[in-house]
């Protein structure tokens, strides 16, 4: 079967979307992580590495599930591919 050009196009977005968000995830989870732990300072009682780690995190995966979902529907949208509801 072979993709008509529109899918083409939509597939090469999707990939496109899924590996930017990726890669801001990996920089979050490994990047920052790892740099932080230089940060000495205390920041509400616990280290500021702790908190990067543990809140900063969490706020910008929320974030990049958010804007995903957000995305993939306008999309979804504009290749006439979405869900009816």
């Amino acid at each position: 079967m072979q993709l008509t050009q529109t899918q083409k196009r939509y597939w090469r977005r999707n990939l496109r979307i899924t590996s930017l968000l990726l890669a801001i995830w990996f920089v979050m989870t490994f990047v920052v992580a790892y740099f932080a732990r230089e940060l000495s300072f205390t920041f509400f009682g616990w280290p500021f590495s702790f908190w990067v780690a543990a809140q900063g995190a969490l706020i910008v995966y929320v974030v990049i599930i958010w804007y995903y979902a957000r995305t993939m529907n306008r999309l979804d949208q504009e290749h006439g591919v979405a869900e009816e509801e």
